[in-house]
């Protein structure tokens, strides 16, 4: 038996994991960063204070039972391009090394992105796309990224990640929290948002801006905005937000699979687990979802990583 730990510590959540080879089953704790009510996001310092503190107690929780760790992996960046950077990622970083140090065994450096895929991979068992020559698209769409990806795998980053398209200003999740926060629900807005959305009765006739494979997400902000400000039903400005982001990213990815032809669409990201989006996004061919809980944050993917760099994935 091995098993891996993984650790990711991102802009909204503090997570970590297990992944049993032996079982291929996983066990993942995590914590929403807190963020004060109004406010549309965290400081990156404060954002390393309350890593370093919620961290050590969720690894404690994890390991109430010792545990043979063959190798520990985390995220060290944001994504896997030159430049990509975050503090928070500091505090997953300084306690992995710390574990693998203590115990002697291998450490293994991954990005947020490649997480999130692998995650996605994992819950909607389609690890095989690893030991594949062929290509698969991967959209990820969160509060901080709205990326729509060409992945391979590749033997020394797993995955050979291309950024083909996305958002070309606002990022989805970016616009779901600006405007719930507008309605006076607490960051971040995603399941609050949903729940509202689904009150709804009206169907909107959505009209996306696409620039080839990408789409501007600014202008729904202001469309929102201004529907709140003439007195629309808060559910009606919900469904409408949700609508217009699942018909930009289907209108993007067909645009894709146009260029390069069918391939399996991956979605990942926590704007991903959203019911109302996935039900538009789900008439793409080949398209497979992570269920909600891989979808969001997590440290699954991270955990994968190095299973995978091992061999045993």
């Amino acid at each position: 038996m091995s098993i891996f730990l993984g650790i990711d510590t991102s802009n909204y959540t503090t997570s970590c994991a297990l992944y049993d080879t032996d079982t291929c089953e996983v066990v993942s704790l995590k914590r929403l960063l807190p963020v004060k009510k109004g406010e549309k996001g965290i400081r990156q310092s404060d954002a390393v204070f309350h890593h370093t503190k919620q961290l050590p107690e969720l690894i404690e929780q994890l390991l109430t039972e010792k545990k043979d760790i063959d190798a520990v992996s985390w995220s060290c960046a944001p994504r896997n391009a030159q430049g990509s950077y975050m503090p928070c990622f500091l505090a997953g970083e300084s306690a992995a090394r710390s574990i693998c140090a203590a115990l002697g065994i291998k450490g293994f450096a991954t990005h947020h992105q490649t997480g999130h895929i692998l995650a996605a991979l994992y819950s909607c068992k389609r690890l095989d796309l690893l030991k594949s020559n062929k290509s698969f698209v991967a959209l990820h769409v969160s509060g901080g990224t709205t990326d729509m990806l060409l992945c391979r795998p590749d033997e020394q980053s797993v995955l050979d990640i291309t950024h083909i398209g996305g958002t070309l200003d606002l990022n989805a999740g970016q616009a779901v929290d600006r405007v719930g926060v507008a309605m006076g629900i607490d960051f971040p807005c995603g399941p609050q948002l949903e729940m509202l959305a689904a009150k709804s009765e009206k169907s909107f006739s959505v009209k996306p801006v696409i620039k080839g494979k990408s789409c501007c997400l600014s202008g729904l902000e202001n469309m929102c905005m201004k529907m709140l400000s003439d007195g629309a039903e808060p559910s009606d400005v919900a469904r409408f937000c949700l609508e217009y982001i699942a018909s930009s990213i289907k209108a993007i990815t067909l645009s894709a699979l146009d260029e390069f032809g069918t391939m399996p669409v991956i979605f990942a990201g926590g704007v991903m687990s959203d019911k109302l989006i996935r039900n538009t996004l789900c008439e793409i061919p080949d398209s497979w979802f992570a269920e909600p809980e891989f979808s969001c944050d997590n440290a699954v993917g991270v955990a994968l990583f190095g299973a995978v760099k091992k061999g045993l994935v």
